[in-house]
């Protein structure tokens, strides 16, 4: 049987500078009895089908989220990942995946990181500091962590202004950067074509190496 490709999600989050402020948020958001159907989950699965295994674990108090409890989460599962790894981040995902590769040595093997949408501070509040979710000055070994590095932005993103892009750009030289018109803003769309087609390519190209 052929080795299944793992495929290791992390999804977005809020943070919140006071308590009461995240209590706030909880009183007034909008709810909802309909289920939102989103690229990253069933159709992700989906098209990329039984040659891949998709680990998409819930970070702890994703809606009040602090870096250093999803750190320890984020470890914990080490012990289940192999070599050529292929590591996805959404939004307050992508930048704690930018912090951690940037920070730490990751101990497998990683055929490619996606950062989609990952704020890096640029027209944004100073909440993200609140949380720990705060880049470093030195983002090298982010720039060398894997084979291939992509970092997906939207044009009319409302809650990740296209300015982040620009920042990243500056402190990264081996990344591939993609910007797109057509994703509802912060990546609220139910297929995501372009993405697969990346992670399909990326690993039909080790496979020949």
């Amino acid at each position: 049987m052929e080795k299944k490709t793992q495929i290791f999600f992390i999804h977005g989050g809020t943070v919140f500078k006071r308590e009461s402020d995240y209590l706030n948020y909880l009183k007034t958001r909008n709810i909802s009895s309909q289920e939102k159907k989103k690229w990253n989950q069933e159709y992700l699965s989906y098209e990329l089908g039984k040659c891949f295994d998709i680990i998409s674990p819930r970070m702890p108090l994703r809606e009040n989220a602090k870096y250093e409890e999803w750190k320890i989460n984020f470890e914990r599962f080490f012990i289940l990942l192999e070599d050529n790894v292929i590591l996805i981040g959404c939004s307050l995902g992508g930048i704690f995946l930018a912090k951690y590769l940037s920070e730490n040595k990751f101990p497998k093997y990683i055929l490619s990181v996606f950062l989609i949408a990952p704020p890096f501070g640029e027209g944004l509040s100073d909440h993200l500091t609140c949380g720990g979710f705060i880049l470093g000055k030195e983002l090298s070994k982010l720039d060398s962590c894997a084979k291939n590095l992509y970092l997906l932005f939207s044009e009319d993103d409302d809650i990740v202004p296209i300015v982040n892009k620009d920042a990243y750009e500056e402190k990264l030289n081996n990344a591939k950067f993609f910007t797109y018109n057509d994703k509802n803003g912060h990546f609220r769309v139910e297929k995501f074509p372009e993405i697969i087609n990346m992670i399909k390519n990326d690993v039909n190209r080790f496979k020949r190496t």
